[in-house]
Parts: structure tokens; sequence; C-alpha cells
């Protein structure tokens, strides 16, 4: 029974490595799948590799922009990378996004992001826990923003 418990403990660890998408747990919800439904960047496979991915097919920027898709880079937290979706911008260095398996397996709207960034580019970043109402300590790395309709190799 206690081998049960410690299980159960790694289960949510499991379920947001799954978020890219790509050869990992495969839950109800992960990040690349849902990101891919609810915008405009069509992109598959684990979520750190869209932005390689959109390199020819999407603009790039290290600015947000509602619509644009946050890209996380792969770190031991998130081995799979993660993805959101913009929904609003509150100004140059806070964001609202949706997003799936954040909070593993379930899908949240209206999700505070906010750079962290020295040179306000947006590549660290914090999210909104919504377990503990505010916002995490925990400073991602990000690549920037995909943005839809834009094609291009650039980022601006």
């Amino acid at each position: 029974m206690r081998k049960l418990f410690r299980a159960a403990g790694f289960l949510p660890v499991l379920l947001l490595a799954a978020c890219g998408g790509g050869g990992g747990w495969n839950g109800p919800v992960q990040c690349a799948p849902w990101a891919r439904e609810h915008s405009d960047v069509k992109l598959r496979g684990r979520a750190a590799s869209w932005w390689a991915q959109a390199s020819g097919h999407y603009g790039r920027s290290r600015h947000p922009r509602v619509g644009s898709v946050l890209v996380f880079r792969s770190t031991s937290r998130l081995p799979d990378g993660h993805v959101s979706v913009v929904s609003a911008l509150r100004g140059p260095r806070s964001v609202l996004v949706n997003q799936a398996n954040w909070r593993p397996g379930r899908i949240d709207y209206g999700v505070p992001v906010m750079d962290i960034s020295r040179n306000n580019d947006w590549s660290r970043v914090r999210v909104w826990w919504k377990p503990s109402h505010t916002m995490g300590r925990t400073a991602y790395p990000t690549y920037g923003f995909i943005l839809p309709g834009l094609s291009g190799d650039g980022v601006s």
C-alpha cells in the first residue's frame, strides 16, 4: 500500500511531462494537440520542437500578440516543453494565456504569464499557479512566440 501512495505522488509529474504530445504518456489532455486545435498554428510533435518547426512557415517573435503561441523550452520539469495560446495582452511584460495540462489533466483559461527576463524579451517567464493563487516561483525558459498567419524565418 505504501508503494502505491508513493507511485501516485509521481502521477502529476508524468501528466505534465506528457504536455508535448510526442511519445510521452498519452493522457487525455496534452498541451501541443490542444494548442493546435485552439490556435491557427498547426504544428505537431513535442511542444519544444514547435519553435524550430515554425521556421519558414510562421513568423516568430520575442513579443506577444493575441493568438500567438508561447513556446517553452525543454527542461527537467518540462521534458517535452510546453505551449500556450495568448488570449490577451495585459502590458509589456504580462499576458493571459489559455493552455492545457499545466495543471495535470486540466484546461485553464486566462492564466497570467509574466516576463521576468532581463532584456524584456520573454526568454524567461513565471506562470500563475492556481492551487496557490499566486505566480509560480519557477522561472521557465522560453523560445518566444509563434505568430499565426505570418510566414517568415526571422525572429523579431
